[in-house]
């Protein structure tokens, strides 16, 4: 686990900065899974101890979850895959919230079985599908996974928006607000957003 401190990168595990990286914003996170356990929804509160199946640490879904819910104004979403409950809770409740949740996905995935994305345009957030016939191969996907928290803030990596990331896979997810990062992911989202205006569900 790592944050930004100065001109360079601190590594919390051994201690050492790494150089020639410079600091050019105020956010950057880099979480590493698989997690030990979900967490717990009581967190330290919980009177069940070491019988409780759940995480009650500082996790990496429970940082990233936090990431998300930051959001005050806007969130759009471009991922491949959404099947964790515990992320849907956290796009469900910013949209309960007013604010504005947007999601782009993966067609095939979003009628795959545990699919969140359904129930989520249903709740009315606005949803848009990639769907392979559009692409040059009938096996392409929308296989991003990233989100912009009100303009200012990238969450991307590996990390796919399930349960098997969480708690099996080798994941990493970087967060940043640098200006250039921004810019990149916020042009393709829009772009996807355009493209994909035929398949809103």
């Amino acid at each position: 686990m790592g944050n930004w401190f100065g001109s360079g990168w601190w590594d919390q595990t051994d201690g050492n900065a790494s150089s020639g990286v410079r600091n050019q914003g105020s956010v950057h996170q880099t979480l590493i899974f698989p997690d030990p356990a979900l967490p717990c929804k009581f967190g330290r509160t919980c009177r069940r101890g070491v019988s409780c199946n759940f995480s009650h640490d500082e996790t990496s879904l429970k940082k990233f979850l936090a990431r998300l819910s930051s959001a005050k104004q806007s969130l759009d979403v471009c991922v491949f895959t959404l099947t964790l409950n515990e992320i849907a809770s956290v796009l469900l409740n910013l949209h309960q919230h007013n604010v504005r949740v947007r999601i782009i996905s993966d067609g095939e995935q979003a009628n795959a079985q545990g699919s969140n994305v359904q129930r989520l345009a249903q709740a009315g957030i606005p949803v848009r599908l990639h769907h392979s016939p559009n692409d040059h191969s009938d096996l392409a996907h929308m296989h991003h996974k990233f989100a912009i928290i009100d303009d200012k803030c990238v969450v991307t990596g590996s990390f796919n928006w399930t349960r098997q990331a969480v708690l099996a896979n080798r994941e990493n997810v970087v967060i940043t607000d640098m200006p250039g990062f921004r810019g990149e992911f916020r042009n393709e989202f829009n772009r996807l957003w355009y493209e994909y205006a035929a398949h809103e569900i």
